[in-house]
């Protein structure tokens, strides 16, 4: 068996070289690039989910609402007569803000209801039976 010689058994003992070093920083770096866009994704699919959700509670809401009172004409209903028929007896209409982090009304006069920006239709999802923003496959 051979022995290692002298300039071999330094070069052990030096520890991890420069170019060692590096790559191990580049990964760290790719690692925690990753995991910084995978957050961002998220937080906005949650911002999107809940948004939905809050849509949904208002379309219930419109549903109760219009079964307790069936004359009542959809284009008419206001707020106030929505309100107590929210789930959980939330006291207030769902507020929502956009992706631009503006404020965003309901469209309560049409089923399902739908958010409003500058009163158009705000649905930035890939389509609207998603879930995403807007109340999802009827």
């Amino acid at each position: 068996m051979r022995h290692p010689s002298n300039s071999h058994r330094l070069a052990l003992e030096k520890g991890l070289t420069l170019v060692e070093i590096s790559v191990v920083i580049a990964m760290m770096l790719a690692l925690a690039s990753i995991t910084t866009f995978s957050v961002g994704n998220m937080t906005e699919w949650k911002q999107a989910r809940e948004a939905g959700e809050s849509l949904r509670s208002v379309y219930l809401a419109q549903k109760a609402y219009l079964a307790d009172h069936p004359s009542k004409d959809i284009d008419t209903l206001t707020e106030q007569e929505l309100i107590p028929y929210l789930p959980n007896r939330v006291g207030a209409m769902p507020s929502v803000q956009s992706r631009q982090k503006t404020a965003l009304t309901i469209d309560i006069t049409v089923m399902p209801p739908v958010y409003l920006s500058g009163g158009t239709a705000y649905d930035p999802s890939d389509t609207n039976s998603d879930s995403l923003w807007d109340v999802g496959a009827l």
